[in-house]
């Protein structure tokens, strides 16, 4: 009689798990939440020293699209420089271009003097001269003739300083990309912070040609030029003041302080020692390589893109506001692009996303060259996605050069990595393709009279531009495609293929 009924003394303890498991779901369920507050947070957070990094990229984005996509142009067209001291000035470039990369390289890895051994004094000192010589293309040192030799001089200085000074302040910038962290994580985060102010950086073509009317109006585009001369020095002395890299962070002396002890003398026998090391690494081979037809596919873009709608599209088909509109879109268009595929990358590496970008490229000419020039909005179209997939992958070469950086550093047992080195041997094999791209279009288009295109005083024979018109053509769908078939050979053997899953391990 005294027993409990059974469905109590069963019910009881029962009461007591479904409560206790009730809370305890409640618990996980505030915790998932706040979890993703915390994630979402985070997302919204701005990292300091990658805003501070980025900033430079902003700077030299916006005066080196403008400077790339203009200036070939004006001293054709608007300075009427002659094909001779074109060439001349390419040559002279081609050679300053490929020695100063290694040579500014060795110097910022090994100088005792902070405004060159430390990358930030780099990009601090270095950014008002950048700006300068950004400038000295835009104002012409008299009312040129056609074939004037002073235009071919200022060619030569105007590419030479501008050169020089901007490999000084961005190969500072690549080598901290390499030291501010050696995680694929925050390495991809510096590369989304690069991409929106890379972004930012390339709307100055398309405001530029709004606002000159594509260089017509060249009062406007000179204020313009100045304009953004003083926005990018401003932009670059954000990253002087305020960016740090991991050595300094840990307290540990920069890589050429450490050198300090007199063990690494700045001597050309360091120079040939330590290139030929970087140089024997199979993986930079490849690389190289491929970066090189990269650099030209890049520059013979950026420098005829414009030169190559204008004579294929009439002007009635496109107005002068949509071509603004598209030639802006062939910068901007690659960081958007770069900025969503940021899963993509954390998922499938940088190696096989750039593979895809070769694939595309030569099937998108193939299928071009196949349809024929008379599709005058496909071809409008096909131009800027080939400008774009062109600059969205080459957007990413920094994180298989970080990689190479990292594999020559653990291979060697250094103290530090050789990072401006590695950078700058690169640029010496690669930089010449920037003067090889203009000078082999210039000499081929000439061949078909397009240096009488603007000839004020003959008139020439306008049969003559139909063959001008066929060999752009040609030259729009068969230096991609050809370029591509390349980059896939050279590309494939490259080994470093799993850096992304190896940092999420």
């Amino acid at each position: 009689m005294g027993s409990r009924p059974p469905g109590r003394s069963k019910g009881a303890p029962a009461n007591r798990k479904a409560s206790s498991w009730q809370t305890t779901n409640e618990r996980e369920g505030e915790e998932e939440e706040a979890h993703a507050v915390g994630k979402m947070k985070l997302a919204l957070e701005i990292h300091p020293n990658a805003l501070a990094y980025s900033m430079t990229t902003l700077g030299a984005g916006m005066m080196n699209s403008v400077f790339n996509f203009y200036y070939v142009k004006l001293f054709l067209n608007r300075y009427r420089i002659s094909e001779v001291a074109f060439h001349q000035a390419q040559v002279v470039f081609m050679i300053w271009n490929a020695i100063n990369d290694p040579l500014f390289g060795y110097i910022q890895d090994n100088s005792k003097l902070p405004c060159c051994s430390r990358r930030q004094f780099s990009i601090l000192y270095g950014a008002p001269l950048y700006a300068l010589a950004f400038l000295l293309p835009w104002f012409p040192w008299r009312h040129y003739e056609e074939g004037d030799w002073l235009s071919g001089l200022h060619l030569i200085i105007a590419l030479c300083a501008f050169d020089g000074l901007l490999t000084f302040v961005l190969l500072a910038q690549c080598a901290l990309f390499a030291e501010i962290s050696t995680r694929h994580e925050s390495r991809l985060q510096l590369i989304k912070y690069n991409q929106v102010a890379t972004l930012i950086g390339s709307t100055s073509v398309l405001f530029c040609g709004l606002i000159s009317d594509n260089m017509e109006n060249f009062a406007y585009f000179q204020a313009f030029a100045v304009l953004i001369a003083a926005l990018a020095t401003a932009c670059m002395y954000y990253t002087g003041k305020y960016s740090t890299s991991q050595y300094e962070q840990r307290g540990i002396p920069a890589e050429n302080a450490d050198r300090g002890n007199g063990d690494r003398a700045l001597s050309w026998s360091s120079v040939i020692s330590l290139t030929k090391q970087i140089m024997t690494e199979k993986n930079f081979v490849f690389f190289v390589t491929m970066n090189f037809f990269q650099v030209f596919h890049l520059a013979f873009c950026n420098n005829f893109m414009m030169i190559f709608a204008d004579n294929l599209i009439p002007k009635d088909v496109l107005s002068s506001s949509l071509r603004s509109i598209m030639y802006g879109a062939g910068f901007i268009c690659p960081q958007c692009l770069v900025l969503l595929s940021h899963a993509s990358l954390k998922k499938f590496g940088y190696y096989r996303i750039i593979l895809f970008s070769f694939y595309f490229e030569g099937v998108a000419a193939a299928v071009m060259f196949v349809l024929g020039p008379g599709h005058y909005h496909l071809l409008a179209f096909y131009l800027t996605t080939n400008m774009v997939i062109v600059q969205a992958s080459f957007s990413l070469f920094n994180l298989p050069l970080a990689d190479i950086v990292d594999a020559d550093l653990i291979k060697h047992k250094r103290r530090s990595p050789l990072s401006s080195m590695v950078f700058g041997t690169n640029a010496l094999f690669t930089k010449p393709a920037q003067s090889l791209a203009p000078m082999l279009v210039v000499t081929i288009l000439n061949q078909f009279g397009y240096e009488n295109l603007n000839n004020e005083v003959a008139q020439p024979d306008p049969s003559l531009f139909l063959g001008l018109h066929d060999a752009m053509f040609y030259l729009v769908c068969l230096v991609p495609l050809c370029i591509a078939v390349v980059q896939i050979l050279t590309w494939t053997p490259f080994s470093i293929q799993n850096s992304h899953m190896t940092a999420a391990h």
